[in-house]
């Protein structure tokens, strides 16, 4: 299975357009910190074509990375559907701009997801396209029809997110994607436990981040995400692990550790977790 970071950064991308804390403003002077565009995978078995997971608003720069596996015709897509963890706008939008499609997208996401975003984007996409949508239940496993890969979604605290494991039936390789991780408790643990890989929520670094820099008094729990540092923080569960290889993803703009000369990132190595950019990939 080979694994792809598109986006890296958590919602409105890094920097965000209207945002000048100072990690913003690092990246854009060029100096300690990367720009980043907003969280997105590219997967593929090692039968079978590339899957996007996660179509952000920053889609049409990210699939411009991808290549098509043949090209036979004018206009050849480089993935051959796209997986849904949630129904957030930031991991949603970009399905838009798949519409010159030349056939129905194929879309993999829970029924809540199809019901959340059914009004709008998908509405929008029967009147070019169409989509071909396949739902996805906690629990079980679904095989992608063309390809090696078995996608299996979990609960991750959230009513409104859900995590993937996907393993690859002919490598044998086992990913777990948690880019909202709401809760962290034994069964997600065991889930990470058993994989090669974990691309975990890495969203912010402390509980009340938002509220120390003036921009919200919402929590980091109040907006579906384990903080990294802290009692029960992400950061301190993952360097207990053994197995896999841990990256963070979902970066939220005001997270320290997107400083490269920062005592935090300095945290996040010293625990033996990366701290993911985008074209990142893995081979597994």
């Amino acid at each position: 299975m080979r694994v792809r970071v598109l986006g890296s950064a958590a919602g409105g991308g890094f920097p965000q357009w209207n945002c000048h804390c100072g990690t913003c403003e690092a990246a854009r002077e060029g100096v300690r910190a990367r720009p980043r565009t907003q969280s997105s995978l590219a997967i593929r078995g090692d039968e079978g074509p590339w899957f996007l997971v996660n179509a952000s608003p920053d889609a049409r720069q990210q699939l411009e990375t991808l290549t098509p596996d043949r090209v036979d015709a004018i206009r050849a897509p480089p993935v051959a559907g796209v997986l849904l963890t949630d129904a957030e706008i930031d991991h949603t939008a970009g399905l838009l701009l798949l519409r010159e499609s030349g056939a129905p997208v194929r879309v993999f996401g829970a029924a809540g997801v199809a019901q959340a975003i059914g009004d709008t984007i998908v509405r929008m996409l029967e009147r070019f396209c169409g989509v071909d949508w396949r739902t996805l239940e906690p629990g079980h496993a679904l095989g992608i029809d063309g390809s090696s890969l078995v996608v299996e979604p979990f609960e991750t605290g959230d009513d409104e997110a859900s995590g993937l494991v996907v393993r690859d039936s002919a490598s044998g390789g086992v990913l777990t994607y948690a880019p909202a991780l709401a809760r962290l408790d034994d069964g997600v643990l065991a889930r990470f436990a058993e994989s090669d890989l974990v691309l975990v929520d890495g969203t912010f670094w402390r509980e009340d981040e938002l509220a120390l820099l003036g921009i919200s008094e919402r929590s980091a729990h109040d907006m579906g995400h384990v903080p990294l540092s802290g009692p029960g923080g992400t950061l301190a569960a993952l360097a207990g692990l053994e197995r896999p290889r841990k990256v963070l993803v979902h970066i939220n703009n005001t997270n320290p550790i997107l400083l490269e000369d920062s005592p935090e990132r300095e945290a996040v190595v010293r625990a033996g977790v990366e701290v993911a950019y985008d074209g990142l990939e893995v081979q597994l």
